[in-house]
């Protein structure tokens, strides 16, 4: 293969540690318990964190109640965030609250049925009479380079940073701390196929008294070579991922003893790209974390998600991204844009494909909520490690539930 011809693919993740997963993470669960309690809860909640101290802020309609404190001290605890050796210390970190009711004129857009109205409704008039949120574009993506429908880079960063964190927190690999961070880069032939790893970055806060030389030897036995061989130790796409050559980087800078929001401040929704495909596809641009269904910055980014990695299930498709855009209190998608970059599988065209989308799948905010029954605590769990192509949990919009309905409507075409 020639240089020209050669491809070189990278994305990132962080671990749950990192100061901005940490806000998301605050977010998510204050928004899991105010559902938990009261599914009909409206919630825009963020975070940020600096030195000691966290703010939490923005608005929230519900009938349930969450102790903002405890739910941040909580959640500092379960992520590792225990002693002030390590950064930060859950139970002595101050906490600032700061949230208001949600503005009735967004909230008119949203709920324009009573709660003796709504229950009186079909379904037809509750899918019409909530509109979006807000306005927005939102974009989903599936490709079958890895049995996820995930591109393959930021499936293995993500693979890696949980790895990373489960061996923290068994003691298998000792003395490390909360925060980190990693990236894979892929290199790709000229039909878009990965061939091979090229290089494996890891940055991980640990005790002052380990050698980088010790570390970067234990990340590679416990981390990097158990992920890569478990991932790539099958075909990928029909072909073997080759991982027995790559270059590891481990703290390129050299120590790294403070972490966590003692070294860097961290905000809610500054991780989207991290959050989504790593890069491979577009992104609207609006954040996950802290924001209820209602929201189409989350429901829709996740409805778009489902129907990409259907048409790939499906096998209509060897790689989609789907794009939808919204008005503030409207229903009905303003558009709805199917892209399939020429891989279209059997004869299919693009827009058969579109058409059958539009047949199969109800995009209005209501109908997503339902269909994926979305109103649930399911959210804390997506704050770290990614919003799609899981292992280690199930989401409703990982599902590939529409697969034979797809096929019929495009066979009736």
């Amino acid at each position: 293969m020639t240089t020209q011809e050669r491809k070189l693919i990278s994305a990132e993740s962080v671990t749950e540690g990192h100061p901005d997963k940490v806000c998301d993470q605050i977010s998510d669960e204050i928004l899991d318990e105010l559902l938990r309690q009261d599914p009909q809860s409206h919630v825009a909640v963020e975070t940020s964190a600096a030195t000691g101290v966290f703010l939490v802020f923005g608005e929230v309609t519900s009938e349930g109640y969450v102790d903002v404190q405890s739910k941040v001290r909580e959640t500092l605890r379960r992520i590792g965030y225990t002693s002030s050796e390590v950064g930060l210390d859950a139970d002595s970190c101050g906490v600032i609250v700061a949230i208001t009711g949600q503005s009735a004129e967004i909230n008119q857009g949203v709920a324009r049925l009573s709660g003796a109205e709504e229950s009186a409704a079909s379904r037809e008039q509750r899918y019409e009479a909530q509109g979006a949120g807000d306005q927005g574009v939102m974009f989903g993506y599936a490709t079958d380079e890895t049995d996820v429908l995930m591109p393959l880079p930021i499936y293995l960063a993500h693979r890696l940073a949980f790895r990373l964190a489960e061996v923290r927190k068994s003691g298998e690999v000792p003395h490390l701390r909360p925060d980190g961070k990693t990236q894979v880069t892929i290199e790709y032939d000229e039909n878009e196929h990965p061939l091979r790893v090229d290089t494996v970055l890891i940055s991980t806060q640990h005790d002052p008294e380990v050698t980088q030389d010790w570390l970067r030897d234990q990340l590679k036995a416990h981390v990097i070579d158990p992920v890569l061989d478990d991932v790539l130790g099958k075909d990928v796409n029909g072909a073997a991922v080759k991982h027995d050559d790559y270059r590891q980087l481990v703290n390129p800078t050299g120590s790294f003893v403070l972490g966590g929001p003692a070294a860097d401040a961290g905000l809610t929704g500054r991780k989207i790209i991290v959050d989504t495909y790593g890069g491979a596809a577009h992104h609207g641009g609006g954040a996950f974390s802290g924001k209820d269904p209602s929201k189409v910055d989350r429901s829709a980014a996740y409805a778009t998600r489902w129907v990409a990695k259907n048409i790939v299930a499906a096998g209509l498709a060897h790689r989609v991204e789907l794009q939808v855009a919204y008005a503030i209190g409207v229903a009905e998608p303003v558009s709805v844009n199917v892209e399939t970059f020429g891989t279209e599988i059997g004869g299919v065209t693009r827009e058969q494909i579109q058409q059958a989308v539009r047949k199969v799948f109800d995009l209005r905010p209501a109908a997503i909520i339902d269909e994926l029954d979305l109103k649930r605590p399911i959210y804390a769990k997506t704050a770290a490690y990614g919003h799609f192509g899981r292992v280690d949990v199930e989401f409703p919009w990982e599902r590939t539930d529409k697969v034979d309905e797809l096929k019929a409507a495009v066979a009736a075409l």
